[in-house]
């Protein structure tokens, strides 16, 4: 079983390790190990293969961007995925026509 089918599609990994979703790779590393510390792998197995996966998920480009398509409404645009990003505005068509006009 893959670190992203081990945990349930409801659970999110970053809360698993209490990280917001966009944290870096250094704020990833420091809450697995206090998390580590925590939870043992001699004295609570289980909860140390979750945690486990969970940063096997988030430190994995592609399964983090997995996830955030997981969790994401499918309505939804896609610059709302993008933090910072304030989409597109539409402008209209006549900048188009007037570029199409100047063409030899």
């Amino acid at each position: 079983m893959t670190p992203i089918e081990s945990i349930p599609s409801g659970e999110d990994p970053a809360s698993i390790l209490g990280v917001p979703t966009q944290a870096d790779a250094a704020t990833l590393r420091a809450a697995y190990l206090e998390k580590v510390r925590q939870y043992p792998p001699d004295r609570c197995p289980a909860e140390f293969e979750r945690l486990r996966d969970a940063y096997a998920i988030l430190s994995d480009p592609r399964q983090r961007v997995q996830i955030l398509l997981r969790q994401a409404d499918p309505l939804a645009p896609l610059a709302e995925l993008v933090p910072g990003s304030k989409g597109r505005r539409f402008v209209g068509l006549e900048p188009w026509l007037e570029a199409l006009r100047r063409l030899p």
